[in-house]
């Protein structure tokens, strides 16, 4: 096999599925890393040349969730060899191969928290893009592909166009989020720019703000609150927030764009709010039940047990 006719072959193949350009770029990123750590023919990859593969990744210091991503690529290439390509070999990375990666639970800010991050923030752009994250559950690359035409104010909503997986759906914006917005696009500049949220300075002032932009927006404020806090904490404190308010997890799961109701199910375990009410509710009633004398203290003394 010819490598390069290879991988662009199979380039073409997951174009076709549908995959994302990022995606597409991530996956041949991963197959050529590979293709150039090995040292013997595709074909003949077993099982510990995979084994020594994931040594490998772990001394790059990779996280197990990284590693499981790369396996879950690499076996996707050998199903198209195999299938698609017709190459007589047996997929060496097995589907119990995956390492085993913690779960910690979402991380969501507390109110004390969430008022000083917006109260260090002194751009009305910056006041918006993180307002909707923390009210819409935006993700960050969601914010930045924002476009003007999927904004309806008057009906409160956005529509969010190619989400991740290349999804659309639709969040709805709060009253405080709605304000921010309001304002800061009184006061933006370039109107014919489709992009919502526009750098201000700089060779490229006018042009939509980059995911990493906002990022940079995000470490700024952070650091001069002291807090170590991502644009993903504001989506994770909006889904408690949701869940501590009594909303329904099937609705969350449709706000947030998650394809597993499990995945909104993890929110749960951080919503203590609900938890504590019925815990407290429930020790009420049993501590201002009529006190009873139990059998076992009832005895006389002297009497048969």
């Amino acid at each position: 096999m010819k490598m390069i006719n290879v991988i662009v072959d199979f380039r073409r193949y997951i174009k076709r599925r549908n995959y994302s350009p990022h995606t597409v770029k991530y996956y041949l990123n991963v197959i050529k890393q590979f293709v150039l750590w090995l040292n013997v023919p595709l074909e003949q990859v077993g099982a510990e040349k995979i084994e020594a593969y994931i040594d490998f990744l772990h001394q790059k210091r990779m996280q197990p969730a990284s590693i499981n991503l790369y396996l879950a690529i690499i076996r996707v290439f050998y199903n198209y060899l195999k299938y698609e390509q017709n190459v007589k070999l047996i997929n060496p990375v097995k589907a119990n191969c995956r390492l085993r990666v913690p779960k910690p639970l979402p991380r969501a800010l507390r109110e004390e928290q969430i008022d000083a991050f917006f109260d260090v923030i002194d751009s009305k752009r910056d006041w918006a893009m993180f307002r909707l994250m923390l009210r819409c559950g935006l993700r960050v690359e969601e914010v930045a592909n924002l476009s003007l035409g999927d904004i309806d104010i008057k009906q409160r909503r956005i529509m969010v166009v190619e989400g991740k997986g290349g999804k659309d759906r639709v969040v709805y914006i709060s009253d405080d989020a709605a304000d921010g917005l309001m304002g800061y696009l009184k006061q933006r500049s370039h109107r014919r720019t489709k992009g919502v949220f526009l750098v201000e300075k700089g060779d490229y002032k006018g042009r939509p703000i980059s995911v990493r932009g906002i990022q940079k927006r995000m470490e700024y404020y952070a650091k001069k609150i002291g807090l170590k806090i991502s644009c993903h904490h504001l989506r994770h404190t909006m889904a408690t927030q949701l869940l501590n308010a009594d909303a329904q997890a099937e609705s969350i799961q449709d706000l947030l764009g998650h394809n597993w109701i499990s995945t909104t199910e993890r929110y749960c375990k951080v919503s203590n709010v609900k938890v504590k009410r019925d815990y407290f509710n429930a020790m009420e009633k049993i501590l201002n039940r009529p006190a009873r004398r139990s059998p076992l203290f009832s005895l006389e003394p002297g009497s048969d047990a």
